[in-house]
């Protein structure tokens, strides 16, 4: 069996009692500040990355809303843009209506004057022939035949014109 000493024991005892109050005095408070010292760092650490972690929250709902109004801005743009195309489609279309009517009306009356001319070259052509005709009429003294000689060229003449 193992002998126990206890002047050994009670030396062992009151060596480690004396260890134990100078750790405690001298160690333990440094080592517990250390150690608080530690943990206060390491809560502060976390509330600076929750603080971050909500201003980035934050600043992503600020950027979303933002994002959002540049699209309805931007969709408010293309309505208007189509809307204004429209507007000047319209425009142009109505110019091109209003130009071919004036473009039509001019040609009508272009032709009417060109018929009015022709109508007035008509009937000075017939006037001519005509007073060349009585002139030849006048001139010649006429007999059945020539008359009708005179008659059927004063027609062709009338059919040429």
């Amino acid at each position: 069996m193992i002998s126990l000493e206890w002047q050994q024991l009670l030396t062992h005892a009151v060596g480690f009692l004396i260890t134990l109050w100078i750790l405690k005095r001298y160690a333990w408070k440094p080592l517990l500040g250390l150690m608080e010292e530690r943990r206060n760092r390491i809560v502060d650490e976390f509330k600076r990355i929750d603080d971050a972690k909500a201003e980035v929250a934050q600043q992503a709902a600020t950027y979303e809303s933002k994002l959002k109004d540049i699209e309805s801005e931007r969709r408010a743009k293309i309505v208007e843009a189509v809307e204004e195309g429209k507007k000047l489609a319209a425009d142009i279309k109505a110019q091109a209506q209003q130009e071919v009517k004036e473009i039509h009306e001019k040609s009508k009356a272009d032709l009417q004057r060109d018929i009015a001319k022709a109508r007035v070259e008509l009937r000075d052509q017939m006037v001519a022939i005509t007073m060349t005709t009585a002139e030849k009429v006048i001139r010649e003294k006429l007999d059945d035949a020539k008359q009708r000689e005179l008659i059927s060229g004063y027609i062709r003449n009338l059919e040429k014109a």
